[in-house]
């Protein structure tokens, strides 16, 4: 894992595609897939992304050098959030081989750290109601559901749950 910088646009958005498919292929509408895949993981909206001085970014590549993961946090704009105190974690995405490996774990640590040394009082987050995987793993991690955001591109039926942690606790505690 290492920080991202902007030559890494290419590989995020190559990642974020495949994680996106796999993840949402089984129930989201073909063409609104297609259209939110061309657009929200697209080359371009990971350089306009990493170009911004609110976002932080990491990458994990397999030994071999091919990106298998990443993590991404900015400046909090998610319903219930407050951008003079939260932070948000706008991504974290890793191919489905790499998932349980401890990988994400290492991700979200990186994001926690980065969102106390901004000195956010919260991470915030959004995830689909029906990702049931993702929300057990943020739970885990004491992320509790504040409120519902929609998901751009969709209708109503593929809205996502807004999730928050408070960071005063989780210096506390150490996760």
């Amino acid at each position: 894992m290492r920080a991202a910088t902007m030559a890494d646009a290419r590989a995020l958005a190559l990642v974020g595609a495949a994680t996106f498919l796999e993840t949402f292929a089984n129930d989201h509408p073909g063409e609104a897939l297609v259209a939110f895949t061309q657009t929200h993981h697209s080359i371009a909206y990971y350089e306009a992304l990493l170009g911004q001085p609110t976002t932080s970014a990491w990458i994990v590549e397999h030994d071999a050098g091919a990106p298998v993961g990443y993590a991404i946090v900015v400046a909090a704009s998610l319903p219930g959030s407050d951008p003079a105190t939260d932070a948000e974690l706008k991504r974290i995405y890793m191919l489905s081989k790499w998932q349980g490996t401890g990988i994400g774990r290492a991700l979200i640590e990186a994001v926690e750290a980065e969102a106390v040394a901004r000195g956010a009082k919260r991470l915030v987050l959004s995830v689909y109601t029906k990702n049931e995987k993702a929300i057990r793993f943020y739970g885990a991690r004491g992320f509790e559901t504040i409120g519902r955001a929609m998901f751009p591109g969709f209708s109503e039926a593929f809205s996502d749950f807004v999730m928050a942690k408070r960071l005063d606790e989780a210096v506390a505690t150490g996760s």
